[in-house]
């Protein structure tokens, strides 16, 4: 009997009770995307904007915070250890999946109206029951991808979900694309997408297929889907974890709510 095998058996099942077990998503102590504190901002403080690599953080003609674009956010902290008034604090929610691109945008004055509290698209039959995925890197750090390696090792199990990657596009339900959609990918994306059936999804992964992070704007990076596919999940984050991921994909599936609307936490 092979050692591996001895030692799986010595120390029995490996695999995270997560999502049933809300506490075992394996992420305790990750330093969550920034919060906005109950604290005002200083008079003509320009700090936190200037330190943003990314131009995540738009400031109102006081020199307060006026909006937080999560979606540019590459978690960086800069904001939050140049801010001196505490606005800007360690945030701890790490999961940011949306279905509108806007709902990563927060606001100083957000929409009274509550989030409306329906499910965005409904999904088809087909997808209840398991999900191919097709991954593309279109420029990516590989930073994505080395989390999305995780989620086939033991602790996260992807395939007990239902949820499984495939080589083909034409076997594909969802393309989960990482990276800033480069110029020489834009084309070989676009294939990808074009050779997929109906019905199709899908996930802009990590904030490089957001927005374009950090590398995003030049001769030839581009500036992540939007405009380029249409995306029904965004999921910022550089590089998202495996749970984020999981929980963005459950929730494409409908089997997990949304949760952030405006740049804030909604539980239900």
């Amino acid at each position: 009997m092979p050692l591996w095998t001895l030692r799986g058996l010595g120390q029995g099942k490996a695999t995270t009770g997560w999502p049933k077990d809300p506490a075992a998503h394996g992420q305790q102590g990750t330093i969550g995307m920034p919060s906005v504190g109950a604290d005002r901002c200083t008079e003509d403080c320009h700090r936190c904007a200037d330190a943003c690599p990314t131009q995540a953080i738009t400031l109102d003609t006081r020199g307060h915070l006026e909006t937080l674009d999560y979606g540019r956010c590459v978690n960086c902290q800069l904001c939050v250890e140049t801010c001196p008034a505490g606005t800007l604090q360690p945030g701890s929610e790490w999961a940011f999946g949306v279905r509108d691109r806007v709902d990563l945008q927060w606001s100083l004055d957000p929409d009274p109206r509550p989030p409306e509290v329906r499910l965005a698209s409904h999904i088809e039959r087909s997808f209840r029951g398991s999900l191919h995925v097709r991954h593309v890197d279109a420029g990516s750090c590989n930073g994505c991808e080395s989390e999305l390696q995780a989620l086939n090792n033991p602790f996260y199990n992807l395939h007990r979900l239902g949820i499984f990657f495939t080589a083909s596009p034409r076997a594909a339900d969802l393309l989960l694309v990482t990276g800033t959609v480069t110029t020489g990918m834009h084309e070989p994306l676009l294939a990808a997408w074009e050779a997929m059936p109906e019905p199709k999804r899908v996930l802009a992964c990590g904030t490089c297929a957001v927005s374009g992070g950090v590398c995003g704007g030049t001769e030839t990076s581009g500036h992540g889907l939007e405009g380029v596919l249409p995306v029904d999940v965004w999921l910022p984050g550089c590089p998202p974890n495996p749970a984020a991921i999981i929980e963005a994909l459950l929730m494409l599936l409908e089997r997990k709510p949304q949760r952030i609307h405006g740049g804030r936490v909604h539980e239900r």
